[in-house]
């Protein structure tokens, strides 16, 4: 009889495990971005590393691409990862949009991963701009290779843990902060991880939005989610 009881918990176990993933029927936004940031990624390692460079400057969000096509570069920018499936963003990405698209639903979902990329996008992208004008940055600048979904998941990341208990609170934002400050304190590119702190600032600002949404039902949240 003893050995039958690891048997009987091991599929509560699996299902689990399971829940910390994006599935089609439990978190679809989440499942259908990564099908398809897992596409770009294939094209990434596939592709001839000159028109991978080509098309990554296409989609980039630097200052020129904003002024001629703000709407399209930002839509671009965010259909890929940086790194591609190898980098540990992957990772981040499907635990955290997951558990929140099953806390507050897909739109709601959509929309604090767009709020994320949007603000610190701009917020980073501005300045160079400004700072071009003003004679301090030179012209090459206005080009800086910037894409990516690094934005749209710190911000996740911050909202996530307004919706969690403490300690798995403060845990996950311990690891994020401690993870972008390590990131700004290298220097290879202050601007960025400035942007990702924005990032998870943003995140930070929609828990009071977002804390209530967490305790209704869960057929609340979808129909919420599909207005």
């Amino acid at each position: 009889m003893p050995e039958t009881v690891p048997a009987r918990r091991r599929p509560g176990r699996l299902r689990a495990l399971a829940r910390l993933l994006p599935s089609p029927a439990g978190t679809p936004f989440t499942f259908g971005y990564a099908v398809v940031l897992a596409g770009t990624s294939l094209f990434m390692a596939a592709a001839a590393p000159d028109t991978v460079a080509a098309v990554l400057r296409a989609s980039s969000t630097d200052v020129a691409h904003l002024v001629r096509s703000p709407v399209l570069a930002l839509g671009a920018s965010a259909l890929w990862i940086a790194g591609g499936v190898t980098s540990p963003l992957v990772l981040a990405f499907l635990l955290v949009l997951s558990a929140l698209e099953r806390r507050i639903g897909g739109r709601r979902t959509a929309a604090v991963f767009l709020l994320g990329h949007v603000l610190a996008t701009l917020a980073t992208e501005v300045p160079v701009g400004l700072s071009v004008m003003a004679g301090h940055l030179p012209g090459t600048s206005l080009h800086r290779l910037d894409y990516g979904v690094s934005f749209g998941v710190a911000a996740s990341a911050g909202a996530l843990a307004g919706l969690l208990t403490p300690w798995p609170r403060w845990l996950v934002l311990g690891a994020f902060t401690a993870m972008l400050v390590a990131d700004l304190l290298t220097f290879t590119d202050p601007m960025t991880s400035w942007g990702h702190l924005l990032a998870l600032a943003v995140g930070l600002a929609t828990w009071p939005l977002l804390r209530p949404l967490a305790h209704a039902p869960a057929a609340a949240r979808r129909g919420g989610a599909d207005r």
